[in-house]
């Protein structure tokens, strides 16, 4: 993806999780609406201070309005190499990381044989599981992962997703992670 491409994005993302409108941002950051929405399109080829003035206007760092976007569906089996570390009772491996300013929820879910749609949360929200019994199968509609128990799945929530169990006792830990509004 080219720069204009990846900032425009990443400015249309990051105002969508910021609950902001079109209008809101250009004002904030000192823009047109007109110039703005070029930018969002990938069109433009926005200044350094334009840049600085967007980034500040969606409180985030210049970076982020940088950097290709990950995918939005992260799946770590359980034999994938991920980083770990260990202590003397405790060994640590590292599933995902998530930035976030925001809540968190922690549930444990039991997810039966048959399949839950669930329509899209609000922007900005994404869910990360981590199976600990069984088999199932979640995600966004269009890239569910199947996992196995000690596999992991991130992605963002504000799509429809789906869970569905392959066992009698699929079990999970789930967590619900929450931007600031």
């Amino acid at each position: 993806m080219d720069l204009a491409r990846t900032v425009g994005s990443n400015v249309h993302r990051l105002r969508n999780t910021a609950g902001m409108s079109l209008a809101d941002l250009a004002a904030a950051g000192g823009l047109s609406k007109t110039t703005l929405h070029s930018i969002e399109q990938g069109h433009g080829n926005p200044t350094l201070s334009t840049m600085w003035a967007l980034a500040t206007a969606l409180r985030v760092s210049l970076g982020e309005l940088l950097e290709t976007p990950t995918s939005s569906t992260d799946v770590v089996r359980a034999d994938d190499q991920q980083p770990r570390i260990s202590g003397d009772a405790v060994s640590a491996r590292l599933l995902h990381r998530i930035p976030l300013r925001g809540t968190v929820e922690v549930y444990d879910i039991d997810v039966a044989q048959i399949t839950q749609h669930s329509p899209a949360h609000l922007p900005g929200v994404q869910e990360c599981i981590i199976l600990t019994h069984g088999s199932v199968t979640t995600g966004p509609v269009d890239a569910t992962a199947t996992l196995a128990e000690r596999d992991s799945i991130r992605f963002d929530a504000n799509r429809p997703h789906q869970y569905q169990g392959h066992g009698q006792r699929n079990r999970a830990v789930l967590l619900m992670l929450h931007p600031d509004t």
